[in-house]
C-alpha cells in the first residue's frame, strides 16, 4: 500500500506511524495499529505532521559566518577550531550541548566522538531540563536508571495517581489508553498539581498541592503505610534504608497545602487499591529538589511490593521523543554509554578498550546550567549545538543568548537557521529532519523503534551521525568512525550493551550486536532487555536490583521548600510548561496552521483575585520578571491556577513572540544531586504592560514586524498576529504599510483619533492582502473568521445571518468552540461521545475531550442553577 512505517518525533510515548508520499512532495500520515505504544491512535500534534515537513525555512547549505560554505571547507573549519582549543586550552574547553531529537545513532557517535575522541565529558543535553532527576532516583533506589514497567501496566492498574503531569496534553495517547481501559476496570484516576490542568477533568480526585509539596505527600502515604500495616515484609528484604526513610517520612511536617481529609483520602485509596501506577513527569523533576522527589514515590512502591508487577508500579513518562535513548548512550554529562558509570575505573577502561579510544574521561563533565555558565565565563572556547534553542529553552535565557554569542566559536546543526541560537553561531550545519533520516528511538517504556526514511534529504543537508563521523576523522580518529549506514552504529553499540551486562547492568541490547543492513530495516519494536535470556518484560518483581548487593535503597527524604518563595504582593511562583498542539520551541509544530490554531499567541494564566488586585483584565498584556530577564505575555484570568501562582507556556521564541521568551524571566536553580534547574516555581513579579495601543493583524504573506508586542502564527490563508505599541502613532496608513512591507496596494482605512481605534484593509489585484485594527484596549474582533480573509473584512465579525465558530477547540477536524457551545446548549447533546459523533470533535486523537467536557460540566452548573 506504500506506506513506511516508523515512529512519531514529538514526545516520549514513541508512537508508530504509516508514512506515504503524497503527490505534493508531503506526507500522508495514519497511526500504526501494530505499534504497541498506540495501536493507531495519534495526538493532534501526531496527526498534523504531514504539514510540517515543507521546506520553509529549511536550511539547505552549511553557512560560515552567514554566507554560503562548502561541506569541505565547513567540516574543516569545525575539525581545526575544536583541535586548536583543545591543543591550547586542554579538552575541557570544548563541549557538546545536543537533544532528545537526536536518533539513537547520533547520539552515540556525539557521544563517542566527545568521551572517546576529545576526552571530556562535557556533553550534556537538553533532557537535563526534563529528565535527570528521575535518572538520578532511578539510580539511587534501583543501582541503574531502569524503568520498571510497560504500557501495558496502564490498563491494567486499578488506580492511576499523576504526579506533576498532565498526561492529558503531553502525552494524550498514553491518556487516552487509560480512559478506554477505565470502561472495563473502573480505573480510579488521581492528579496531584498545584494547577487544574486537562487531566483533571477526568479524574476522581484533584490534589491542588503547595509548589514542592511532593515529597510531604509522598512521606505521608509511608508513614500511613507503615500504620496500617500494608508493608510487605516479605519484598523489604530486598531492600536497604527502610527504617530511616520511614522515620524520615514520620517527621516530615511541611505544610501541603492540603486539609487531612483530602491527605487520608489519597492515602487510604493508594493503600487500599493493589493495582497502582503512579506516573510522574516534568512537575516532579524540573524541582531543586526533583530527585528526592522521585525517591519519595519510588519509596512508597518499594514498601508495598508494588513494582514490577501487572498493573503496579512507578512510572516515569519522559517528555522528548529520544529522552531514553539518550540516556541509555550516555548522552548525559555523568554517565557513560549503556547505564556505565563515569567514576568507576573498570567501567571506564572497559568502554575505552571496546572503542580503542585513545582519551576517556575520569570525571563528570559539565551538566547544562553549569556548562553555559563556563561559556559566559570564557572556559568554553569551542561549543556544538545540536538540535536545540538553549538560547530559549534554558533558564535566564538572556544571559544564555549573550553567552553564545559571546563564546569564541560555536556551531550548530539543525534544519534551520531560523531560530534563536543558530542567528549566533559561527557555522551553521544543516542537518537532514525526521522523515529524511534512518535510526532508532527508545520510548518511555523501554521499547525501541525503528524511525524510517521516507523523503530525500533537500539540499545539502546530511545526517547528524554522518556530520560528527566526518569531523571526527578530521581530527584524527578514521577508525572510530569509519561508519557508513546508520546500521553498523546501531550494531557496535549493541555489541558494547554486552559490557553493561557483563558488570550485571540492565541495559543489555546485545542480542541485537549482529546486525547487517536488512535485519537493522526490519527491525520491529521491542521492549529491552534483548539478550539470548532475555528479552523485555518487568523489572524488579523477583526482588533483584542493581546495585552491589542486589538490593534496593530507599532514600531518607524530608520536604524541602523551593529555592526562593515569593517576598511581596507583586511576587508570584511562576509555573511553566506545555500547551496542547505545540512543541518545544514550534520550528515544527509552528509550521502547521492547523496546530497554531489552538494557541496563536503566549500567555499568562492569573487567578481571578490576583487579576483584580494586580487591575489584570482578560486579554490585557501583563509583563513577568525575573531577576535577569523579563517577559511580555497575554493575561489570561482563570481560577486553574492558585492565589500566588502564574502559568506560562514554554514554545514562544524570538522567530515567534520576542517578548514571549518565558525562560528569560526563569532563574538558574538546580537540583544538587541531578543539576536540573527548577522551571515549576521561580519567583518573579507580575504588572500590568501598559501599551498605548494594541492591535490585530492578518496577511496572506509573512509579516516582519517591528513594534513593542508581537506574536505571529500560521493560518490556512496566510499569517495572523497580535500586536501593540507603546508609543502613539499619528499616521495609521503609513505604519499599516511599514508594517506589511507594502508599498503599492489599495487601502480603504477606517480612522477614528478621538477613539483610537483604526480598521485597515489593503487590496491588490482584486483581493484583499492583508488587513489591521487598531484600538486603545485590547482589539475585540472575531479572529480565527477575518483570518479567513472574509468579504467586508473590515466588519471584523461575522455577519448576523452567518454563525462563528469560535476559536479552535478541535484542531483534529477545525471545530470551533462556539460550534460546540451551540451543539450543548440547542442540541442538548450533553455527553462528549455525543458531540462526537454530531461533529467529529474529540474523536481522533482525543486531547480535546476534556475541554468538551469542562464546557458540558459548566452548562450543566447553570442548568442546576437555573
Amino acid at each position: 500500500d506504500g506506506f513506511v512505517r516508523s515512529t512519531c518525533p514529538y514526545c516520549g510515548v514513541g508512537c508508530g506511524v504509516l508514512l506515504r508520499k503524497d503527490d505534493k512532495g508531503g506526507l500522508e500520515v495514519k497511526g500504526d495499529p501494530e505499534h504497541p505504544a498506540n495501536y493507531g491512535r495519534l495526538c493532534s500534534k501526531g496527526s498534523a505532521l504531514g504539514e510540517t515537513v515543507g521546506l520553509e525555512d529549511r536550511l539547505l547549505e552549511p553557512k560560515v559566518d552567514g554566507k554560503p560554505a562548502k561541506w569541505d571547507d565547513a567540516l574543516q573549519l569545525v575539525a581545526d577550531k575544536f583541535t586548536a582549543s583543545i591543543r591550547e586550552h586542554g579538552p575541557e574547553s570544548v563541549a557538546l550541548y545536543v537533544s532528545g531529537q537526536l536518533l539513537t545513532e547520533d547520539y552515540y557517535v556525539a557521544n563517542k566522538f566527545m568521551k572517546g575522541l576529545v576526552g571530556s565529558a562535557n556533553i550534556d543535553t537538553n533532557s537535563r531540563l526534563c529528565m535527570a532527576s528521575t535518572v538520578a532516583g532511578h539510580k539511587r533506589a534501583f543501582g541503574t536508571d531502569t524503568v520498571p514497567g510497560n504500557y501495558d501496566d496502564l490498563e491494567q492498574a486499578d488506580l492511576i495517581v499523576l504526579v506533576g503531569s498532565n498526561l492529558a496534553w503531553c502525552h494524550p495517547v498514553l491518556y487516552q489508553r487509560i480512559l478506554a481501559a477505565r470502561q472495563t476496570r473502573n480505573t480510579k484516576i488521581v492528579v496531584i498539581d498545584p494547577r487544574r490542568t486537562a487531566s483533571c477533568d477526568g479524574a476522581d480526585m484533584h490534589l491542588a498541592v503547595k509548589p514542592g509539596a511532593d515529597v510531604a505527600i509522598f512521606n505521608r502515604l509511608l508513614a500511613e503505610i507503615a500504620d496500617q500495616g500494608a508493608v510487605d515484609d516479605d519484598f523489604l528484604k530486598n531492600t536497604n534504608g527502610f527504617d530511616q526513610a520511614l522515620a524520615a517520612a514520620q517527621a516530615d511536617e511541611f505544610d501541603s497545602g492540603l486539609t487531612e481529609a483530602e491527605l487520608k483520602e489519597f492515602c487510604d485509596l493508594w493503600i487500599g487499591t493493589e493495582r497502582v501506577v503512579t506516573i510522574f513527569s516534568q512537575g516532579v523533576n524540573q524541582s531543586t529538589s526533583g530527585s528526592d522527589k522521585v525517591n519519595a514515590i519510588l519509596n512508597c512502591h518499594l514498601a508495598t511490593g508494588r513494582i514490577g508487577k501487572v498493573g503496579m508500579g512507578p512510572f516515569s513518562v519522559t517528555g522528548q521523543p529520544n529522552a531514553m535513548g539518550g540516556r541509555e548512550v550516555g548522552g548525559l554529562a555523568n554517565m557513560l554509554a549503556c547505564h556505565l558509570d563515569i567514576e568507576n575505573p573498570e567501567h571506564r577502561d572497559a568502554v575505552q578498550e571496546f572503542w580503542k579510544s585513545p582519551h576517556i574521561p575520569t570525571k563528570q563533565g559539565l551538566k547544562a546550567v553549569d556548562m553555559f555558565d563556563a561559556v559566559a565565563d570564557g572556559k568554553i572556547k569551542a561549543l556544538w549545538i545540536i538540535h536545540t534553542n538553549p538560547a530559549v529553552t534554558m533558564p535566564k535565557a538572556d544571559k544564555v543568548r549573550d553567552a553564545i554569542a559571546n563564546c569564541d566559536f560555536v556551531v550548530v546543526s539543525d534544519i534551520t537557521d531560523q531560530t534563536d541560537t543558530t542567528r549566533l553561531a559561527d557555522v551553521v550545519l544543516p542537518a537532514s529532519a525526521w522523515a529524511e533520516k534512518s535510526g532508532t528511538v527508545t520510548n518511555s517504556d523501554r521499547t525501541i523503534s525503528r524511525q524510517r526514511k521516507i523523503l530525500d534529504a533537500p539540499g545539502q543537508s546530511r545526517a547528524d551521525w554522518d556530520i560528527l563521523s566526518e569531523v571526527g576523522r578530521r581530527m584524527g580518529w578514521n577508525d572510530g568512525f569509519d561508519y557508513e549506514h546508520p546500521s553498523e552504529i546501531f550494531a557496535e553499540y549493541a555489541k558494547m550493551s554486552a559490557i553493561s551486562g557483563e558488570f550485571g547492568k540492565d541495559f543489555d541490547i546485545s542480542l541485537l550486536g549482529g546486525v547487517d543492513v536488512a535485519a537493522y530495516d526490519a527491525l520491529v519494536p521491542q521492549q529491552w532487555p534483548l539478550t539470548q535470556h532475555r528479552q523485555g518484560g518487568r523489572f524488579f518483581a523477583d526482588g533483584k536490583f542493581f546495585h552491589a548487593d542486589s538490593k534496593a535503597r530507599f532514600v531518607a527524604v524530608s520536604t524541602r521548600a523551593p529555592a526562593k518563595v515569593p517576598q511581596s504582593p507583586k511576587q508570584f511562583q511562576l509555573n511553566t510548561g506545555r500547551v496542547r498542539d505545540h512543541w518545544h520551541t514550534m520550528t515544527r509544530t509552528g509550521l502547521s496552521s492547523k496546530l497554531s490554531s489552538h494557541a496563536a499567541e503566549p500567555y499568562l494564566e492569573v487567578n481571578p483575585a490576583d487579576a483584580l488586585r494586580l487591575g489584570l483584565g482578560y486579554a490585557d498584556l501583563a509583563k513577568v520578571s525575573g531577576p535577569e530577564g523579563s517577559s511580555v505575555l497575554r493575561v489570561r484570568v482563570t481560577d486553574a491556577v492558585q492565589v500566588g501562582q502564574v502559568f506560562a507556556p514554554i514554545h514562544w521564541t524570538g522567530e515567534t513572540a520576542p517578548t514571549g521568551r518565558i525562560d528569560a524571566a526563569v532563574e538558574a536553580n538546580i537540583d544538587p544531586i541531578s543539576g536540573q534547574p527548577e522551571s515549576k516555581a521561580s519567583v518573579v513579579t507580575v504588572e500590568k504592560y501598559r501599551a498605548n495601543w494594541y492591535g490585530f493583524a492578518v496577511s496572506r504573506s509573512k509579516l516582519t514586524l517591528e513594534c513593542d508586542y508581537w506574536a505571529i502564527a500560521k493560518t490556512p490563508s496566510g499569517y495572523r498576529a497580535e500586536i501593540a505599541g507603546l508609543n502613539t502613532v499619528e499616521d495609521w496608513d503609513k505604519a499599516a504599510k511599514t508594517l506589511f512591507g507594502i508599498d503599492d496596494a489599495h487601502v480603504t482605512s477606517i480612522v477614528d483619533t478621538r477613539r483610537g481605534t483604526a480598521r485597515l484593509a489593503f487590496e491588490q489585484d482584486g483581493q484583499v492582502i492583508a488587513a489591521l485594527f487598531v484600538s486603545r484596549s485590547p482589539v475585540a474582533v472575531m479572529r480565527d473568521y477575518i483570518a479567513k480573509f472574509p468579504d467586508q473584512i473590515l466588519l471584523g465579525r461575522t455577519p448576523a445571518d452567518v454563525p462563528d465558530p469560535g476559536p479552535t477547540l478541535c484542531s483534529c477536524f477545525g471545530v470551533g468552540i462556539n460550534t460546540i457551545i451551540d451543539a450543548i446548549e440547542t442540541g442538548g447533546l450533553m455527553t462528549v461521545d455525543a458531540i462526537g459523533a454530531s461533529l467529529d470533535a474529540g474523536t481522533n486523537c482525543g486531547s480535546c475531550r476534556p475541554e468538551i467536557a469542562a464546557l458540558i460540566a459548566k452548562r450543566s452548573m447553570v442548568e442546576a442553577a437555573e
